[in-house]
């Protein structure tokens, strides 16, 4: 109910055209299937129509990518150190994220009395988005955390996965879904975190896996997407769903990195779902009500909103205020600009947030 209640009260303050889709844009579905339509042709029509039908998407797209293990109810949060960055307290921690795996990361925590709206922040490493690493405007949870937000930054390379390690076997971003909501249960432990208002951002890799923690677990109040490719693009080398590192693993079979080509095939998960005519719009149709921003650049132009209007299509079907945004920037690196509009999102959708 807390989340529903978050979603219920978002509007996102953007500029005027950037909460929804431009005129060239609006109310058209491209050939996406609408996700409303059940596998046997049926629509859904009502409230109690659309849970059923939520509930098929998911074990749909379950039984493709692969079930979730158990989720850590109580996960390990190691202090390894601490230091003072200003206006929140950095602390350096490791955190069980899988019964297999655990994570190094920071938690930045927001002076001030608490308790504070949060993010989860994943990336390949932990810095960069504190600010310690050598790429900028990635710097997510240092932002965040000087806006009064706690921030838990995570992060490790996709491409060290093992699925055949895992029993059952399930694909790289189920996986990374699973290690997010972990995470979660950790930052919502923390007593300086309000529960009920936590998000999930990420760019780039991090974005896909934000997408898929956030969609596949209910419990984030929100999702903040940075140019992750939000659909199936085969044209677009950064939109590399079917690399094996994140749902292309097949076992005993590997195709070379790259696009798509009748020589290096589609693979795994990745070929099933395309084959079956799913498409990442359906993930994000699990959404509503909780809102969701897409920081669209070179890999989310505009012409996504022919997704993301499946999307409105279920706001509007539950009654509740449409809960997409998108902004636009020409290339893949976050801006100041672009960045500005993520905080705005989130103070507007998790805040406010205590300031001293």
């Amino acid at each position: 109910m807390a989340v529903f209640a978050v979603a219920l009260l978002a509007a996102p303050p953007l500029r005027a055209g950037d909460d929804g889709p431009p005129a060239a844009f609006a109310g058209d579905l491209g050939t996406y299937r609408s996700p409303l339509m059940f596998e046997d042709g049926r629509v859904a029509r009502t409230k109690a129509e659309w849970g059923e039908r939520r509930r098929e998407i998911l074990r749909g797209w379950r039984a493709r990518i692969g079930e979730e293990p158990p989720r850590i109810e109580r996960p390990r949060l190691e202090l390894l150190g601490e230091e003072r960055r200003g206006a929140f307290l950095q602390r350096r921690v490791r955190v069980q994220v899988a019964a297999d795996r655990t994570a190094p990361g920071y938690v930045l925590i927001p002076d001030g009395p608490g308790p504070h709206p949060a993010v989860l922040t994943v990336f390949y490493e932990p810095e960069t988005a504190v600010g310690l690493g050598e790429k900028p405007h990635r710097d997510f949870a240092r932002r965040l955390a000087e806006r009064g937000f706690v921030a838990l930054s995570i992060g490790f390379d996709p491409r060290v996965l093992d699925p055949s390690k895992w029993e059952p076997p399930i694909q790289p971003l189920a996986y990374l879904a699973h290690v997010a909501s972990n995470a979660l249960t950790a930052l919502q432990g923390l007593p300086e975190v309000d529960p009920a208002r936590v998000g999930v951002v990420g760019h780039s890799y991090g974005g896909k896996w934000a997408l898929f923690a956030a969609c596949l677990d209910e419990r984030f109040a929100c999702g903040v997407w940075s140019d992750p490719g939000i659909v199936f693009d085969e044209s677009r080398s950064n939109v590399n769903y079917w690399e094996p590192w994140y749902l292309g693993w097949e076992p005993g079979r590997r195709r070379e990195p790259g696009l798509v080509t009748p020589a290096d095939p589609r693979t795994g998960a990745y070929a099933r779902l395309v084959a079956d005519g799913r498409d990442l719009h359906e993930l994000l149709a699990l959404m509503p009500p909780r809102p969701f921003l897409v920081s669209g650049g070179a890999e989310d132009p505009p012409e996504r909103w022919r997704a993301l209007n499946h999307v409105l299509a279920v706001d509007a079907l539950l009654g509740v205020r449409p809960g997409v945004a998108m902004t636009n920037r020409p290339a893949h690196e976050p801006t100041d600009e672009s960045n500005g509009r993520i905080d705005a999102f989130l103070e507007n959708v998790l805040g406010p947030a205590r300031r001293r």
